[in-house]
């Protein structure tokens, strides 16, 4: 049987917990433990939040998790001109449209309690012109109603749930580049999967809705689906899921207790520890 071509992408913005580990191993083990079947992408696209020394550690903790790949890993910062390119075609097809409104606009006109007006239509053409004569950046949002007229009845497949069909009917506009970045991490995934060959796209149950979106943009695009396995989240002992913030959880921290590579395996699913 053919091996996929599978990735990990952190994003550095704090230390590898509990959870990224489980993550990182799923995907090690779809990829059959070879590293010429696995890629590290560091997803550092939002560079308010990224910074370098995370780079190092997580790297670090990967490769004494057992984990290792046999190319230099993938930088979204370095592939800024190619989400540029992707959102100037969909600007090109009329698929996406500038959004001036402020965070706290746009969250005034969702909670309102009337029947909203569309995000596009919230601010007349002057006051549009003069955000942009006054140098605010948009965003740029996603049409929904352009993009439920261009798209036919779309599918993808999930190897834990099966076969999925995309509800266009509850797709928002939603923002596809930020005015602060050109970009959006859904915009930027979908390209950097397609570009780097991956065909099995493994990750956790908390983006298992979004990959509607992903499919949706595959499709405007004219790019193909790779396959898709949403594995379960590792919480903690009240049933959250682990965030960055969780330093007792810190694959960082618990190597500074003394803890072996063999207890942390022991702690995940027993299909990871063997």
């Amino acid at each position: 049987m053919a091996k996929h071509y599978v990735r990990f992408a952190p994003s550095p913005t704090g230390d590898l917990h509990l959870g990224h580990a489980f993550s990182a191993l799923y995907a090690w083990h779809q990829a059959g433990q070879d590293s010429q079947h696995f890629q590290l992408r560091i997803d550092d696209l939002d560079h308010t939040r990224c910074r370098e020394q995370f780079i190092s550690s997580q790297i670090d903790d990967l490769g004494w998790l057992g984990i290792s790949w046999d190319k230099e890993p993938l930088y979204q910062s370095s592939r800024l001109h190619r989400y540029r390119d992707a959102l100037q075609f969909l600007k090109d097809k009329e698929l996406v449209y500038p959004c001036y409104l402020s965070r706290k606009e746009v969250d005034a006109i969702l909670s309102a309690p009337q029947e909203a007006p569309r995000l596009a239509d919230a601010l007349t053409d002057t006051e549009k012109q003069d955000r942009h004569d006054g140098g605010t950046e948009p965003a740029w949002r996603l049409d929904a109603q352009k993009i439920r007229q261009a798209c036919p009845q779309l599918q993808w497949y999930d190897k834990q749930k099966g076969s999925q069909q995309v509800e266009l009917a509850t797709l928002d506009d939603c923002v596809i580049a930020r005015r602060d970045i050109g970009a959006s991490y859904d915009l930027s995934v979908v390209l950097d999967d397609f570009d780097s060959g991956i065909s099995l796209v493994t990750r956790g149950q908390d983006l298992f809705a979004q990959t509607n979106l992903h499919r949706i943009l595959q499709h405007v695009l004219g790019l193909p689906t790779p396959l898709y396995d949403h594995h379960d989240l590792i919480r903690d002992e009240a049933g959250k899921r682990l965030a960055k913030r969780d330093d007792a959880k810190s694959l960082k921290v618990m190597r500074q207790s003394g803890m072996s590579q063999q207890d942390i395996l022991a702690i995940l699913p027993l299909s990871l520890s063997k």
